[in-house]
C-alpha cells in the first residue's frame, strides 16, 4: 500500500491548500479584503502553515483579533504570544515610555531594563538558575541551548522526540521531528538521535511511559556520548501531558549519563499551564530553559535561555552573539509581561479557568462520539477527533469543518496533528468569554456530527 506522506505534514498546524479553504475564500464578499489577500499571494514568499492567509486583521486587543470589516474572533491560537491578551495597556505604556528613551543597545553596552528582566527572570527560577542571555526568537534560543550543551559536555550528539517542535531555523528543524519543517532540507545537523515521545492517546509508547523511559536509557547507554536531551516540558501542538513519573525518571536518568536536560518551554510557560513555568508541575528542573513567544508580551519578538551559575565559565566564546542580544524594548516587554503576571494574579485566575474547560471538555467528550479524547491543563487543551473510537481513525476531514464552522463563528484555533483541535486562549480572557467561545464549538461539534 503506498504511503500518503501529506499525514506527516500536518503535525503542527492546519494545511493551507485544501477545498475548505477555497470554500472560505468563496464566502468572501469584501472587496477590500479580497484585493489585500491577493496583494499579500503576490508579495510574500508561500511557506506551509502560513499562506494563503485566511483574512486581514486591523487591530486585536484583549482576547480578541478584528478584521477590516470589524469582525471580531475570540483568538484560541494567538501563536501562543497572547498570555496577556493583545495590546495590553500596561505593556503599550510602558513600550512608549521605552521609545521616547534607550530604543537600541549597542553590543558591549548595556542597559537598566536587560538588567532588572534578568535579575526578575532568575528570581521565579530555583536554585543555581540564574544565569541568562536574551535573543529575539525562539528558534535562536533553541540553537544557543544546543551550542551552550555543547561546550558544557564536550560532546555534540542530542536525543530529541519525533514530532517535537523547537524553531524553524536549521539547527532547530535538525532536532525536531517534523516532516513539514524537514523535507528538501537534509544533510542536517549530524548526531541526532529520535525516539518516539511518550503519548496517553495511540503511538508506540500509548499508555506505556515506562517503555518510552526505556527506549531513552537503551540509546544514552548505547550511544555513550550524548550531551544533552531537548524536550518540549508539554507537548503544544497536540497537547501531549507526560506523567510526573516519567519527567523525575528521565531528570534522573538525565544525571546518571551526564546529559544535559534543555526543556523547551518557549510555547508554554508564563502561566499556560497554571504555573509559571510547566516543569514546576513535575519537580524537576532543567539544566537549560527556553524561553519565547508570549515573553515580549504579544508585542515584542523576545526569547531568552535561562541556564546554571556553575555553566558560566565560557567568555571566550559567543553562544548568543545577536544584534539584538539586550534590546531594551524587548526586555521592558519581557520585565512587564512578567510584572503583569504576577500583578493580576493570573496563575490564580487559570486554575478556576481550567476546571472550567475540564469540566466542558468532560462534557463534550460524552456527548459526540467524534470526540475520542481530551487533553489539557491550565488553559492549553486539545481535543482529538476520531472517526470511531475503537480504531481511532483520525477524523482529519471533520475536523477541519469544525474549524470553519468556528470561524464563521468568530472563534479562532489550529488543528494541530490533522485532527486535534488545538484551544490556547489569551490567559486574560474573561470566564463569560471562555464560556462563549466553547457555546460556539459546542454548535460546531454538533452541526459536522449530524
Amino acid at each position: 500500500m503506498k504511503q500518503d506522506k501529506s499525514q506527516n505534514k500536518r503535525t503542527e498546524g492546519d494545511i493551507n491548500k485544501t477545498e475548505a479553504r477555497k470554500e472560505w475564500y468563496a464566502n468572501i464578499t469584501d472587496t477590500k479584503t479580497l484585493k489585500l489577500l491577493q496583494e499579500d499571494a503576490r508579495y510574500f514568499f508561500h511557506q506551509a502553515l502560513s499562506t494563503p492567509c485566511l483574512d486581514v486583521l486591523d487591530n486585536c486587543n484583549g482576547p480578541y483579533i478584528e478584521n477590516i470589516t470589524g469582525k471580531k474572533y475570540l483568538d484560541f491560537h494567538g501563536n501562543n504570544v497572547h498570555q496577556l491578551g493583545f495590546s495590553h495597556p500596561k505593556l503599550v505604556q510602558r513600550l512608549t515610555e521605552q521609545l521616547q528613551g534607550l530604543t537600541f543597545s549597542t553590543r558591549r553596552y548595556t542597559n537598566e531594563p536587560a538588567i532588572r528582566f534578568a535579575e526578575k527572570l532568575t528570581s521565579l527560577l530555583p536554585s543555581d538558575l540564574n544565569r541568562v542571555l536574551m535573543t529575539p526568537n525562539g528558534s535562536s534560543a533553541t540553537g544557543i541551548a544546543l551550542k551552550l550543551a555543547r561546550a558544557i559536555t564536550g560532546k555534540f550528539k542530542v536525543v530529541s522526540f519525533w514530532d517535537s517542535f523547537h524553531g524553524a531555523s536549521l539547527d532547530a528543524i535538525s532536532v525536531g521531528g517534523e516532516a513539514v519543517f524537514r523535507e528538501y532540507m537534509g544533510p542536517m545537523m549530524p548526531g541526532v538521535e529520535r525516539i518516539p515521545p511518550p503519548v496517553t492517546y495511540r503511538g508506540i509508547f500509548e499508555g506505556n511511559e515506562s517503555k518510552c523511559l526505556e527506549h531513552l536509557e537503551y540509546v544514552f547507554a548505547k550511544e555513550g556520548d550524548i550531551g544533552a536531551f531537548i524536550a518540549e516540558t508539554v507537548r503544544n501542538t497536540d497537547v501531549q501531558l507526560p506523567s510526573v513519573e516519567f519527567w523525575q525518571e528521565a531528570r534522573a536518568l538525565c544525571d546518571k549519563y551526564g546529559v544535559v536536560l534543555i526543556l523547551d518551554e518557549i510555547p508554554i510557560a508564563l502561566g499556560r499551564t497554571g504555573k509559571m513555568f510547566a516543569f514546576e508541575h513535575y519537580g524537576i528542573e532543567p539544566d537549560i530553559l527556553c524561553l519565547g513567544k508570549g515573553l515580549g508580551g504579544g508585542i515584542f519578538p523576545q526569547a531568552a535561555i535561562v541556564t546554571r551559575d556553575r555553566y558560566n565559565n565560557f567568555s571566550d566564546i559567543s553562544l548568543g552573539h545577536y544584534t539584538h542580544e539586550k534590546s531594551p524594548l524587548g526586555a521592558m516587554a519581557a520585565l512587564t509581561t512578567l510584572e503583569i503576571i504576577e500583578e493580576e494574579k493570573i496563575l490564580h485566575k487559570i486554575a478556576g479557568d481550567s476546571l472550567t474547560m475540564c469540566t466542558a471538555m468532560t462534557i463534550l467528550k460524552d456527548k459526540y462520539d467524534l470526540i475520542g479524547d481530551v487533553r489539557g491543563r491550565g488553559l492549553l487543551w486539545g481535543i482529538e477527533l476520531v472517526t470511531n473510537r475503537d480504531t481511532k481513525e483520525k477524523a482529519i476531514h471533520q475536523a477541519e469543518q469544525v474549524m470553519y464552522e468556528c470561524l464563521h463563528n468568530e472563534l479562532s484555533f489550529k488543528v494541530s496533528a490533522g485532527n486535534v483541535l488545538q484551544l490556547a486562549p489569551a490567559l486574560t480572557i474573561s470566564r463569560k468569554e471562555l464560556k462563549d467561545a466553547i457555546q460556539i464549538l459546542d454548535n460546531a461539534l454538533y452541526r459536522v456530527s449530524n
